[in-house]
């Protein structure tokens, strides 16, 4: 399961950066794919840079371009089945930024 997840974020990490045109869709990056037992659906997470507001039209933008990336992943991939795509951020970056800021902070001023 994990190669195909590895191919799915593969294939969908470049056509997301060199063929979709939508101006929505900002600078992403697709940082995983965990595909169903069944092949049918695939949660896709993808780290977005930029505001919240960004990041909600990010999703959007790739959300409406389900059909393009399902049909690109069809096209490189020989599978059964093409799983229907959902999108969901990935927060992984955010979450370590804030914790090494708090640990900096503990270090520069431990208490006693």
């Amino acid at each position: 399961m994990r190669r195909v997840d590895e191919a799915v974020r593969e294939v969908l990490g470049e056509a997301v950066t060199h063929d979709l045109k939508d101006p929505r869709v900002g600078f992403v990056t697709v940082t995983e794919v965990r595909t169903s037992p069944d092949l049918r659906q695939a949660r896709v997470f993808v780290s977005v840079f930029g505001t919240d507001e960004e990041k909600a039209a990010t999703l959007e933008g790739l959300r409406s371009a389900h059909g393009i990336l399902q049909a690109k992943i069809a096209s490189q991939l020989r599978m059964k089945r093409t799983p229907a795509l959902e999108f969901a951020l990935d927060d992984t970056a955010e979450k370590a930024a804030r914790l090494e800021a708090i640990i900096e902070q503990a270090v520069e001023d431990p208490e006693p």
